[in-house]
């Protein structure tokens, strides 16, 4: 992966089944953010070619069961002990409260994290 230098990343993970209309790339676009979408399946081999992101945010699907949930979880949990911020977010967000979200959530965290 070519290094993206002075472009803040995030990695977002989810399902793998996205449709256009909820595409939180698009979103983290608008707010100057690169970003890198993967399912939960390769999440952890996509954290080992990009080992600083900004921030990872976990999309969970609604129609996800506990084992499913569980999974997500505690891979963010591994992420957070990592030192990288985390958000967490449904599928089923309504777009201006997914984006709203985004801008609190991740805007909060990734000052902080500059600030350091």
């Amino acid at each position: 992966m070519l290094p993206m230098n002075g472009v803040q990343k995030v990695l977002v993970v989810d399902s793998g089944e996205r449709s256009a209309g909820g595409a939180v790339s698009a979103q983290l676009a608008e707010m100057g953010l690169a970003s890198v979408t993967a399912p939960l399946a390769a999440a952890e081999e996509v954290l080992e070619l990009m080992p600083s992101p900004t921030a990872v945010v976990f999309q969970i699907p609604s129609s996800a069961d506990f084992e499913e949930r569980r999974v997500y979880l505690r891979l963010a949990d591994r992420v957070r002990a990592a030192g990288i911020p985390v958000l967490i977010i449904g599928e089923n967000d309504a777009a201006g409260g997914q984006s709203a979200l985004l801008q609190s959530g991740l805007g909060a965290k990734i000052l902080s994290q500059a600030a350091l």
